[in-house]
């Protein structure tokens, strides 16, 4: 009985601790995904911008030809 009283308080803080990590890692990796959206979101914008400026204003990429 004595090992748990000794033990018991490493462990909660080891796994607060845990959880603590494991919630500020899942926070950055939304982060990180949602910036990439914008991102993403950003170029296509850019991208159609550039396409309008320079007259072609079909919003779909020219057709390849097969070969």
């Amino acid at each position: 009985m004595d090992y748990i009283a000794v033990l018991l308080p490493s462990l909660v803080v080891g796994l607060l601790f845990w959880f603590a990590m494991k919630s500020i890692f899942n926070a950055d990796k939304a982060e990180r995904q949602a910036e990439a959206r914008a991102q993403a979101e950003a170029d296509a914008q850019a991208a159609a911008d550039a396409q309008r400026a320079a007259g072609n204003d079909s919003p779909e990429p020219p057709a390849e030809s097969d070969k």
